[in-house]
């Protein structure tokens, strides 16, 4: 199973915190997010990295090969990360990697590492799920009455909604075919750079190719989206995950 991590974007809400640094290397409870994102797979059984890089991608790559010497750490650089989103960043891991297993994670995910665990368990597709009120910024799932999967976005109705993906996927090497040929298909030759890749997962779905929800609401996890989050997190998480 490899680890893949998406640290291409520029978290402009964040800013001033971001200006001189990428979201991923912001700490809480003395550690950086990204930090916690590896920590977190490699205790789940991940040995090999894919990282892909944009904004600032000079101090990341410096911070993993420094704190990281004994781990495989591959680098892939998303060099237009202005202008496309992470669907992009995903296109440009699936290229590599398709027909792998891979446990994939944004790098700025906050959250007990025991969720990254609970899915990489799993030996079908799986994706982690947190119960709570939810608005119109979540990545929101909505489920039929066997609990499949039928949409995963942030514009569906939180009234329909279960929850919210964490995001953290484990995806079966079948799985990584699928979504590599429709990223294809999506990238090339429909030019969808500029949104979210949890689209990709919704067209695969009548094609048979969907996850299994892995519910972690009973372990901790935290959104970060502005400098108030940060504080706000740092204040709330628990004694046992500093």
């Amino acid at each position: 199973m490899i680890g893949v991590i998406l640290a291409a974007g520029m978290a402009k809400r964040l800013r001033p915190l971001t200006d001189k640094k990428p979201k991923c290397l912001l700490e809480v409870g003395g550690k950086t997010l990204l930090q916690r994102t590896v920590d977190a797979m490699i205790s789940a059984g991940v040995k090999e990295f894919l990282v892909v890089t944009g904004y600032r991608e000079n101090m990341i790559r410096e911070f993993l090969t420094i704190r990281y010497p004994q781990s495989t750490i591959n680098f892939i650089d998303n060099p237009d990360y202005e202008h496309n989103n992470n669907i992009f960043s995903l296109w440009l891991a699936m290229e590599k990697l398709h027909g792998n297993e891979v446990l994939l994670m944004d790098s700025d995910i906050l959250c007990d590492p025991e969720a990254v665990r609970r899915v990489a368990r799993k030996t079908v597709p799986a994706l982690a799920m947190q119960q709570h009120e939810l608005g119109e910024e979540e990545m929101k799932i909505v489920v039929d009455a066997e609990g499949r999967i039928t949409e995963i976005s942030k514009t569906c109705s939180p009234v329909d909604a279960i929850g919210e993906s964490v995001g953290i996927e484990k995806m079966t090497a079948e799985y990584t075919e699928a979504i590599y040929q429709e990223l294809r298909k999506m990238i090339l030759d429909e030019g969808l750079i500029d949104i979210f890749y949890e689209r990709a997962f919704e067209r695969l779905i009548p094609q048979g190719h969907t996850f299994e929800v892995v519910d972690t609401t009973d372990l901790f996890s935290y959104e970060l989206d502005t400098p108030e989050d940060l504080e706000k997190a740092s204040t709330a998480l628990p004694k046992e995950l500093y």
